[in-house]
């Protein structure tokens, strides 16, 4: 039979949806689920096929739907109404106690409430309640980061006009520069007499050249001649911004070629000429060389094969060492920095030679190996007097 409904039983049973008690030969049960089968049997053809029959359903399903909702509700309010209260027929003296109880009463009211609402509140709920504790908790600790980072703040602000400050005075300092007109040359012409550890230790000399020029305050007239070979590749390698120096002239040709014979001095150890003062109208010529003393005399023969003057610098009338008296490159520089602000080749040496160069004042060192030598003897005395 078309339309018939699953319900249908062949004795007294409630619906499983509804609990509607309904004999199945009378007629199907009222829930919502057996409506249209109610409405086949009666009209005795398939739902689908009137639409108008469809409309009739949806009407009475709604119907019912809206009926057993404000059915539960209507349940659930006077299960949560509560009961009233019965008339007091207390005396008057427990009247008393309640008023001196009000309190308590109300704390107690409170901590109920707090606790309904707990009950009451959702997941999402209970998490804002959560988060909006720990706000308050945290409020003095938050108060105290932002009275930090304000100190921070300050103290950044007051760094920064320190450090004005001080390149202001920097700054004022460099305007009290005065250039020497003292020309002072390296002579990069002897690269095939060094290999590549000695070409980048004389790279790093340079590098200490240039920047000792650029803190002094007379600088020379600094040039790089012979620029070229390992010693422009090992530059280009590791310090590409050397072709931005400034108060350079770093040049490929030889210095013969860029200065007049007469103006030129080469500063070697070996010669034979003391350098009392500085002339600054002359060109000195530094040789750089980095050979730990494999090639001796090369640059005082340089010297006299070009016809050029030679010098070395008065290291012996002011300096006893317990080192050789061969310099490197950037100490003969800074010497001669040292000395145009000073004026005073002792204390030039003095002020850049390195401590493990063991330099000492001439006289000192004479009276230390005097005292030396006289200990010395008395310890022979003591020895022979013994035996």
């Amino acid at each position: 039979m078309e339309g018939t409904c699953l319900h249908w039983s062949l004795h007294m049973a409630p619906c499983p949806y509804c609990c509607w008690w309904r004999h199945s030969q009378l007629a199907p049960c009222a829930c919502f689920l057996c409506l249209p089968s109610i409405f086949c049997f009666l009209q005795k053809q398939p739902l689908g096929e009137n639409p108008l029959l469809f409309m009739k359903y949806l009407l009475c399903k709604f119907k019912l739907i809206y009926a057993r909702f404000s059915e539960a509700i209507g349940k659930r309010m006077s299960s949560e109404m509560p009961a009233e209260n019965p008339l007091s027929t207390e005396v008057p003296d427990v009247e008393e106690k309640l008023n001196s109880n009000d309190n308590q009463v109300s704390k107690g009211e409170l901590a109920s409430d707090k606790a309904e609402c707990v009950g009451v509140m959702s997941k999402k709920q209970m998490k804002k309640l959560m988060k909006q504790k720990q706000w308050e908790e945290q409020r003095d600790l938050r108060r105290q980061k932002r009275k930090e980072k304000r100190q921070k703040r300050k103290l950044e602000r007051q760094y920064q006009l320190e450090s004005n400050n001080e390149g202001s005075v920097r700054k004022r300092i460099r305007r009290d520069v005065v250039p020497s007109t003292l020309r002072l040359i390296i002579d990069c012409s002897f690269d095939n007499l060094m290999a590549l550890k000695d070409v980048k230790k004389l790279h790093k000399q340079i590098q200490r050249c240039y920047a000792e020029n650029r803190k002094a305050l007379h600088p020379v007239q600094f040039y790089l001649t012979s620029h070229g070979g390992q010693l422009k590749d090992n530059m280009n390698e590791t310090d590409k911004g050397w072709v931005n120096w400034k108060d350079i002239h770093i040049l490929s040709e030889h210095y013969t070629e860029l200065m007049k014979k007469e103006d030129l001095v080469y500063l070697t150890s070996d010669s034979p000429v003391l350098l009392k003062e500085l002339d600054e109208t002359k060109a000195y010529v530094i040789g750089g060389l980095v050979d730990h003393n494999h090639h001796k005399g090369v640059t005082y023969k340089k010297a006299i094969e070009q016809g050029i003057g030679h010098a070395q610098l008065p290291l012996g009338n002011f300096v006893k060492m317990n080192s050789r008296k061969v310099l490197a490159v950037n100490h003969v520089f800074e010497i001669i920095l040292s000395y145009l602000e000073k004026r005073d080749w002792k204390e030039a040496f003095f002020s850049v030679l390195p401590p493990r160069k063991g330099a000492s004042p001439l006289g000192e060192a004479n009276d230390s190996s005097k005292c030396d030598l006289h200990e010395k003897e008395a310890g022979e005395d003591d020895n022979s007097d013994s035996n």
